[in-house]
């Protein structure tokens, strides 16, 4: 099946999980976990039903392009790019900051998602992933949208600045990046942080975790007490690809 070939990165991300949890010593584990990845079939199903079908064809093109990249694991799940999409046209986005970009999956989907005069600011430290994914997004017609910075640092702007960010960069800066980038957001903009479930590690005991996990997981799961508890926000932990926190600035 189409979802089963080299193009399909979430699949991998699953059967990773899943093969990590039968090997834990907790067999317990995979009795009483409810989330959806419990089922490649029931994603299979959600993706063929309702995310292939509606993905841009650039969008498909660039998925592709990643796939056979080996860092291809750090690419958007297509599945949380799809309600990433619908947010970004939800709150109206117009001027947009991206810390992350790799190849431009999530890059290029909000690109397609703005307004023609809309801008984005786009920050990573490595170019060379980036034009992987330039020539389907001028072919797309939407490069004159994004501002790319080959930076590892937040730029200077007004407080308020942006209507929506996106952070999906080193994990064990998610704490330094959230106080920075909420001074950006708008009050009632959005900041979707990507990876907050660390492929379900974070729900694992330690010696399950493999040694080059633990620290990124650590770091996850002190962020992800942070923002539960931050009144600055309205959250939502939304259990897409490898888990996406949606949070809403109010004050």
């Amino acid at each position: 099946m189409y979802l089963r070939n080299c193009s399909n990165l979430p699949l991998r991300y699953l059967r990773t999980l899943l093969q990590r949890m039968e090997n834990t010593p907790n067999k317990s584990l995979l009795k009483h976990y409810k989330g959806l990845l419990q089922s490649i079939d029931l994603y299979e199903y959600i993706m063929e039903t309702s995310v292939y079908p509606r993905e841009p064809a650039p969008l498909k093109e660039l998925r592709i392009a990643t796939a056979n990249h080996p860092w291809f694991f750090m690419s958007a799940a297509p599945d949380a790019a799809q309600l990433m999409g619908m947010l970004l046209k939800i709150v109206n986005a117009k001027k947009t900051i991206e810390i992350g970009v790799y190849t431009g999956y999530s890059l290029l989907l909000t690109a397609l998602s703005i307004p023609d005069d809309g801008k984005i600011v786009a920050i990573d430290i490595n170019r060379e992933t980036y034009e992987i994914g330039l020539p389907i997004i001028r072919k797309a017609g939407v490069e004159h949208k994004i501002d790319f910075i080959e930076s590892q640092a937040i730029p200077k702007e007004s407080e308020g600045s942006f209507d929506f960010a996106f952070v999906d960069a080193n994990k064990d800066d998610y704490m330094n990046y959230h106080e920075r980038i909420l001074k950006l957001v708008k009050v009632g903009g959005l900041i979707i942080y990507d990876n907050t479930l660390w492929r379900g590690t974070v729900a694992l005991p330690e010696e399950a975790v493999s040694e080059d996990r633990r620290d990124s997981r650590r770091s996850i799961i002190e962020f992800n007490k942070s923002i539960a508890i931050d009144h600055r926000l309205e959250i939502s932990l939304a259990p897409c690809g490898d888990g996406m926190t949606i949070c809403r600035r109010i004050c």
